[in-house]
């Protein structure tokens, strides 16, 4: 099995729990100019050197408290390549993070507004230790898959130079059998109508992952794209474990989600096997429990590019094939 498309490498400062009090996020239309020129330029240079896979830079800018988390930062670099093949670095947003004021490490939440008070983007982490932050949000405009980056960036007062070092840095795909999240999140509201819902939910998920490149971030956007996905009824959502018949016989499926391994559209289904260890067995096997998933959900057919199949058995998970949906009767 290839690697992942999507690709992360956060520090342990970065996810998704709850909140501290004492912080307060600065949005780029808001910054003063010098903290403005600072970040696009530390931003610019680093999204830069994701492109060039110039791991010298990447590494000299990172954040000595991080060290640790530099094999994984290079590994997933290093993987990112072709999702940034063929483009050009250009800065998407920038926020300026003051946790200074805090008084201990913790979970802490950004409210991130614009001139008018209006909230636009909430960006939460967890443990975090009292300084300065900063997120970059870049894409490799151009680049066939779209590649997306977010910079997480960390002011070091004690470094010489004192100055923003690299904290983490995730890169994802953004463009997905030649669409965007936007077209992805169109789509599913025009699958979630025709009354396909499992494919529908699985169109919702395609969009989130195209639309941002961190998990810890979120915006009315993805907030008003999660409630449409909650309101699909029949969905997959809490459909597991369940069983599909084929003929005489019934096979057990423990989860669908979206699979992006070979940067398509694919489905990961895993089921339970009945222990065959023969390769073609194996392949038999997958191919009727991948068969009888799409009889009964057929709208998977039309908007998906194939399906992998895992199979479980004795709590191991096993990679087993990918089909294109011409493949699979």
């Amino acid at each position: 099995m290839r690697h992942f498309s999507r690709v992360f490498a956060l520090a342990a400062l970065l996810a998704m729990p709850w909140a501290g009090y004492a912080a307060s996020c600065t949005s780029q239309a808001e910054l003063l100019p010098t903290d403005r020129n600072a970040l696009a330029a530390v931003g610019a240079r680093l999204s830069e050197a994701v492109l060039q896979q110039n791991f010298d830079a990447l590494k000299a800018t990172l954040l000595p408290a991080e060290s640790g988390a530099w094999d994984g930062i290079h590994d997933a670099v290093e993987a990112a390549a072709p999702l940034v093949k063929g483009g050009q670095a250009q800065l998407r947003n920038l926020y300026l993070l003051d946790a200074a004021s805090q008084t201990a490490t913790e979970d802490t939440q950004f409210f991130c507004s614009d001139a008018t008070g209006s909230l636009t983007v909430t960006i939460t982490m967890p443990a975090l230790p009292p300084g300065r932050y900063a997120v970059v949000i870049a894409d490799a405009a151009g680049a066939p898959l779209g590649g997306q980056m977010g910079i997480v960036l960390a002011w070091d007062s004690a470094g010489s130079p004192q100055g923003w070092k690299l904290g983490g840095l995730t890169v994802r795909q953004g463009v997905l059998d030649g669409h965007d999240g936007v077209w992805w999140w169109t789509r599913a509201r025009e699958v979630a109508k025709a009354d396909f819902p499992w494919s529908a939910w699985f169109c919702y998920d395609a969009a989130r992952s195209l639309l941002v490149p961190v998990d810890f971030l979120s915006s009315p956007n993805l907030e008003r794209l999660a409630s449409e996905q909650a309101l699909i009824r029949n969905s997959p959502q809490e459909a597991f474990p369940f069983t599909l018949p084929d003929g005489d016989r019934q096979w057990k499926i423990d989860s669908v989600r979206l699979d992006m391994s070979l940067r398509q559209a694919d489905l990961g289904v895993t089921y339970e096997s009945t222990g065959v260890t023969d390769q073609a067995a194996q392949h038999t096997e997958a191919i009727a429990v991948l068969s009888a998933l799409l009889k009964a959900q057929p709208g998977i057919r039309e908007n998906f590019h194939g399906l992998w199949a895992y199979a479980m058995k004795d709590g191991k998970r096993t990679p087993v094939m990918e089909l294109p949906m011409g493949k699979i009767p």
